[in-house]
Parts: structure tokens; C-alpha cells; sequence
């Protein structure tokens, strides 16, 4: 059966950043592209951390960087700080940018092993301009210095989501998505294929379509509650289940910083996201080791300046539909599946959930086939990350409390098990398909939370020292000379792409 009508339930980012490409189509096919959410029901909203490949999701939208960034209080991200996470005082920065580059066919963190046995004394951390540029609050993008004797600068942003969605809206409408206001109150299945056929708003409006993009949240309305399709449950691996967000002010006037922060407590950890005139913050913690109103105590005390709103209390089961497309529905979003917003993962599965829909689309009508390759990339995908989450729990010395004590001495999956034994053996990093995380972001919590390099590549024993180290030095040297000349991010936000305040 052909597709000529596409029904997105639920609106916030993942309805809207739905809508918004997928009205794309409408411009070389006659298609109908509807998007039903309520006003009375409220959205998470507090995913406003992003990574690098939501600039290339907005840019292919043709959506104009300054004036999003203005109307979503955007600041721009190079990293994400940590703090607490192996012991309590250490911190590190996971850099969207790698470590050096390449040489002799290795990545730079095993060059960088050789160095320091035999007696340099840098830090791996010089060698990377995004983490250069987050300690000392710098920031441009590449083409506003462009020089190819330079590294590019690597970034994300940090939005206000609930303004994002908004400002997709306005350009999704413009462009064709017909939003129907109300709820969904009954979904009716085709006796015959078990295809959604319509859903039932609450005044009684009947809405047909052919294919269907769950975007209702954590309940699944279609894809959970009207096809059954299972969950698979994460929280051996990830125990954290509760989260409570509250935004504040800075009190103290200063500029955002350009990294996301993330400092582990007692029974989880906080998050910092700095927005033009205020910040996002929220703790994320296991129910079994801590209590709602000690979370939001640790929160408050631990926040940059007063509340701006009440605390929101989510709660949630980390992992993912058995089917992320199953018969004409696909979920998007929580609706798919949830991990922590700790490597600011939520809005890039909306994304790459969008990107791998309209890859295997065709408007033709909807195959097995299509279906299965869906399942089978989004599932690896959600793999890999997964894994990722697991290692800032797992890799860690803390045993002040028994949240640490559990994560500490958990078992993992063999996958992730095998990442780690192989960099300790030799530095070596292997990246499966088009995994997300790169040799740079799985080197740079490893180090950062105590893994060592305990062997050293043969491949970089056997460079040549006296030649390598006019080449290193002239790396750290360019990072060193571009971030003295960059301006300070509250400094070129302020040119760039000033939002008004709040």
C-alpha cells in the first residue's frame, strides 16, 4: 500500500524535529504529513545538550545558525566536563575533537604512550583544541579563522528544547505539517494486517493514515500500547532511574562556559547546561540508593544560582523497544527507548532515528525488509551507546557508597569488556561500523577515570622519537597560539547570535 499520509503523535522535539524533516518530501511527492499533539500534555523538555552531528541535522534543514541560536538562548559546546566520576576530585573533559592526528597509521593517544615512557611530561589534554578552548571559556567556529596550519574547532550547541520545538513548528507549518490539537484516547488496528489504521482524538475526530511515527514519550501510545511490541530492560547495566530538573539563574554574572558539566554524587550524578541567561540543571539518580527529596536537596545546594521553577520529577526504565519500527508505526524518541542524558545522547537518537527513516523510505509501501534493516542498525546503534554510558559507571574507584560499590563490581557485556582489555594491552581502540564514539571519546574517559595503557603499540615503538617530537611540538604549539587569539564564548555569543533575555 502506497504512503500518502504520514500521522506524527506527539509533538516537543522528537514530533517536531519529525515534522520538520520529513516535510521535506512533500516537495517532490504529493503526501499529507499530519502531527496531532495536546497542549495539557506536557513534554520532558530538559534534553538541551547536544553533539556535533545535530549542527549537520539543522544545516541539511537549512535552518540560518544565528538566528536558531538566538531564538533557542543557544551557546555553543566543545565537550563535556567531568568531575567525581573515577574518584571523588578527580576531572576530565570528553572533547568532541580528537587527541593530535594520526601518525604511522595509529591513533595520537598511543603515540602519546610512547612519549611519556620515555620521559615527556604533557598531558594528553594539550594536544586537543576543544578542551584547550573549554578551560580557558574560548570559542570560535573553524571558518572564522580558517587557516589550514590550525585545527578545526568541533562543536555542538546547548539549547532551551521546548523553544526548539517551537521554533521547528513555526518552520514545519510554514512548509505544509497540519498540527492537530487533542488526545489520542483510541488507536483501532486493521483486522487483517495489524497495521494502525486510525486513532481517535477526544472530540471524537477520526484520523486515518498510512504510516505512523511514534512520538508520544515514554508511554508509547502506538508502538507499546496499541502493538505490544516489549521493552528491553537496561537498569542492570544503567541502575539510574529517577531524574529531577530545575533551572536557575548564574548568580554570579559570568559567561556560560562552552562545555556541558557532569559531576557524579553519591547515587548518580548532576548536570550542568549552560544557556545565554541561565542554566539547565538536573540530577539523575538510582531510586534503590537515594530518596526524591535528598536528590533534590544535593541538586539545589550544587546549582549556580536560585531556582527559576518548580523541580519536574521524571522517572524512567533505561532501555529500548524490542521493534523500533513495527508494522506502519516507527517510535522516535523516548517512545523508542531511553539512556541517561549523559553523554547528551536523547536528541541525537531523535535524530539518527529521523536519518535512518528517510534512508530506507520509500513511498511505495513498507516491506520486511525495510523494517528489519530499520531494527537491526537502530539496535546496534543503541548498542554502542549503551556500552559507552556503562563504562563511566563501571571504570571507576569509588567506594563511598554502595551505588559505587554495585557499578564498581557489575558485570558488563563482553562488548564493551573487550574494548576495555584491549586498550589496556596496547592503547588500541576498535570502532564497529559507523559507531558513534570515536577512538578520541572512548580514550578520553579510559584515561580520564583511571584505565591505564599498561602495554604500548609496537606500531609507535617503532617511530622514530627524535623525528616525532618537531611534529608534536608544532601540534601543541598551533592549539596553544590559537586559543590565545580566540575570543571568550560569552564574548562571541554576544556578536554571533545574542538571544534576548529570558
Amino acid at each position: 500500500m502506497a504512503i500518502r499520509k504520514i500521522v506524527i503523535v506527539g509533538g516537543g522535539t522528537a514530533g517536531w524535529m519529525s515534522a520538520a524533516a520529513l516535510v521535506r518530501l512533500k516537495s517532490g511527492t504529493p503526501i499529507e504529513i499530519q502531527l496531532i499533539e495536546s497542549e495539557q500534555i506536557g513534554t520532558v523538555g530538559v534534553g538541551e545538550a547536544t553533539i556535533p552531528p545535530f549542527v549537520e541535522f539543522n544545516q541539511l534543514l537549512g535552518i540560518d545558525e544565528p538566528t536558531l541560536l538566538a531564538a533557542v538562548q543557544g551557546t555553543f559546546k566543545v565537550g563535556i566536563q567531568f568531575e567525581n566520576w573515577g574518584k571523588i576530585g578527580d576531572s576530565y573533559i570528553h572533547p568532541f575533537g580528537n587527541y593530535g592526528y594520526q601518525m604511522g597509521g595509529i591513533a595520537f593517544h598511543q603515540v602519546w604512550k610512547k612519549l611519556r615512557q620515555e620521559g615527556d611530561k604533557r598531558p594528553i589534554q594539550a594536544f586537543n583544541l576543544e578542551t584547550m578552548a573549554a578551560y580557558f571559556g574560548k570559542f570560535a567556529r573553524t571558518a572564522d579563522y580558517a587557516r589550514e596550519d590550525l585545527p578545526p574547532m568541533n562543536y555542538a550547541y546547548h539549547i532551551n528544547a521546548t523553544a526548539y520545538a517551537g521554533f521547528l513548528r513555526a518552520d514545519a507549518e510554514q512548509r505544509g505539517v497540519v498540527r492537530c490539537e487533542g488526545k489520542v484516547t483510541d488507536v483501532t488496528l486493521d483486522p487483517e494486517t495489524g497495521y494502525v489504521s486510525t486513532v481517535t482524538m477526544d472530540d471524537g475526530e477520526v484520523i486515518s493514515g498510512d504510516l505512523f511515527i511514534d512520538c508520544s514519550g515514554f508511554r508509547g501510545l502506538l508502538i507499546e500500547q496499541a502493538l505490544k511490541t516489549g521493552y528491553e530492560d537496561w537498569r542492570n547495566y544503567l541502575p539510574c532511574d529517577r531524574a529531577v530538573a530545575l533551572p536557575c539563574l548564574r548568580d554570579d554574572g559570568s559567561p556560560p562556559p562552552p562545555f556541558t558539566k557532569a559531576t557524579a554524587h553519591r547515587a548518580g550524578w548532576q548536570w550542568q547546561v549552560p544557556l545565554q541567561h541561565r542554566n539547565g540543571n538536573g540530577h539523575v539518580y538510582c531510586s534503590e540508593y537515594m530518596e526524591d527529596n535528598e536528590a533534590l536537596d544535593i541538586l539545589v545546594q550544587n546549582m549556580a544560582g536560585k531556582p527559576q521553577a518548580e523541580p519536574n520529577f521524571l522517572r524512567f526504565v533505561t532501555g529500548r523497544r524490542k521493534k523500533f519500527w513495527n508494522k506502519n508505526v516507527v517510535a522516535i524518541g523516548l517512545s523508542a527507548g531511553f539512556m541517561e542524558p549523559l553523554e547528551s545522547t536523547s536528541i541525537h537518537l531523535i535524530n539518527t532515528g529521523i536519518n535512518k527513516l528517510l534512508a530506507v523510505l520509500s513511498l511505495d509501501g513498507i516491506t520486511p525488509i525495510q523494517e528489519n534493516s530499520y531494527n537491526r542498525l537502530t539496535g546496534k546503534e543503541y548498542a554502542r551507546i549503551r556500552d559507552f554510558l556503562i563504562l563511566h559507571y563501571n571504570a571507576t574507584e569509588r567506594d563511598d557508597s554502595e551505588f559505587w560499590n554495585y557499578c564498581r563490581t557489575m558485570e558488563v557485556p563482553e562488548t564493551l569488556t573487550e574494548k576495555i582489555e584491549l586498550f589496556r594491552a596496547n592503547g588500541q581502540i576498535f570502532r564497529e561500523e559507523d559507531e558513534l564514539f570515536t577512538e578520541t571519546s572512548w580514550a578520553a574517559v579510559m584515561l580520564g577515570q583511571g584505565i591505564e595503557m599498561e602495554g604500548s603499540s609496537p606500531i609507535a615503538n617503532a617511530l622514530n622519537s627524535v623525528e616525532l617530537k618537531p611534529e608534536i611540538d608544532g601540534m601543541e604549539q598551533s592549539i596553544r597560539y590559537l586559543v590565545q587569539r580566540l575570543p571568550g564564548h560569552g564574548e562571541f555569543l554576544s556578536r554571533y547570535c545574542p538571544a534576548a533575555t529570558a
